[in-house]
């Protein structure tokens, strides 16, 4: 049983929930920028008056919108420990993460997004602060518990928040270990107590590469790679963006045959599995619903006519409604989509030999979905 201390459960707060905003890089670029002033002679040892020259120094160049001055220190003080907790700047002044700089210096958000999951993953210490360590790594220990177990609940998160883990053996824990601590947290209502605390995780674990959170309910929702969210639930999850209400999953064995008959139908209209658009033969090609897995019944999910086999780079075209068919097959563009890629496929089309009456009504639903989108975009 992981060891529980509710004392020492992992503290994160954050000034700045937007790590892509002014203020939070600003902040940033200043404890940096102080940190090369202070150990460009080397071996710096940290004193407090350092601290203190760098609030006031943050404090001036990021507004605050209390007027009272022990209110915006408070404010700066958190500003700053953030960069600590999150992994970018290392306790006493002493250093920063090695990819620190490159994310103040990236281009754009995705850039960002990458680097902020590689510093987050193997530096963030939500106990630590400007002027104290720790040694818990909260989010190496939550993504290694999320591969061992599969998939993690709302609760099965805030029940991982209370474990002590610098006094534990292992970097995850198993599953029925986490079935005894969601009963001990439930039971000290430790969701109601430390409920902000469990909002800025959440936003942090929002904004790391290649998880998803999938919602099971009206509050409820769970954590998957999203390799993993893939196979259980297929591509359709991302449709609606990166938090999606899904309320089945789809059948591996179904979708295989589904897939067989796919590749079935091109060997008898072409001689060979291949992209039905371009017609050739990837090494990997999709079986991509026409209709939406999550919109299918059990009969449409599972129906070779609900399907093209497509080039992985058609297959995320379509599956995000860029693109679509008309009946006789010519390719249709979203408003959302720009002219060199137009221009680049305007020319291709879906042959009459797949175009059977069944798939042409799939097609339509398709189409007034891309319709829907671009309406709303």
């Amino acid at each position: 049983m992981p060891q529980q201390n509710y004392e020492e459960y992992w503290k994160l707060t954050l000034e700045y929930t937007d790590f892509n905003d002014s203020k939070f890089l600003t902040t940033l670029q200043l404890v940096v920028d102080k940190i090369d002033e202070l150990n460009s002679s080397g071996n710096y040892e940290y004193n407090s008056q350092d601290y203190k020259d760098l609030q006031n120094t943050v404090l001036s160049a990021v507004p605050k919108s209390s007027a009272n001055l022990n209110n915006r220190l408070g404010s700066t003080r958190k500003a700053i420990n953030q960069c600590v907790k999150l992994g970018f700047v290392n306790p006493k002044l002493q250093s920063y993460h090695q990819n620190t700089k490159d994310y103040l210096t990236a281009r754009s958000s995705r850039r960002r997004q990458t680097l902020f999951s590689k510093i987050v993953y193997s530096n963030a210490k939500f106990n630590s602060s400007i002027t104290n360590e720790h040694s818990w790594s909260q989010i190496n220990f939550l993504l290694k518990t999320l591969e061992e177990i599969g998939r993690l609940s709302k609760t099965d998160i805030i029940a991982l928040m209370t474990i002590d883990i610098v006094n534990y053996p292992r970097d995850y824990v198993t599953e029925s270990e986490l079935s005894q601590l969601r009963i001990l947290a439930e039971k000290d209502d430790f969701i109601e107590r430390k409920y902000n605390q469990i909002g800025y995780l959440n936003n942090i674990i929002n904004k790391l590469d290649d998880v998803v959170f999938i919602k099971r309910g009206r509050s409820d929702y769970e954590l998957y790679f999203e390799e993993d969210a893939t196979l259980i639930f297929g591509d359709d999850y991302k449709n609606a963006g990166y938090l999606k209400h899904l309320s089945k999953k789809r059948d591996p064995y179904l979708h295989r045959l589904y897939k067989n008959e796919l590749k079935e139908e091109c060997e008898e209209v072409y001689g060979n599995p291949m992209c039905v658009l371009e017609q050739l033969s990837y090494p990997v090609l999709i079986a991509s619903h026409i209709k939406p897995f999550i919109d299918s019944d059990e009969n449409e999910a599972y129906d070779p006519n609900n399907g093209l086999l497509l080039s992985r780079t058609i297959d995320s075209l379509f599956d995000l409604k860029y693109i679509s068919f008309t009946d006789n097959g010519k390719m249709i563009f979203s408003t959302r989509i720009s002219n060199d890629v137009k221009e680049f496929w305007k020319d291709y089309e879906l042959e009459d030999s797949i175009l059977n009456e069944q798939r042409k009504g799939y097609l339509a639903y398709h189409r007034n979905l891309m319709t829907e989108i671009d309406a709303s975009a």
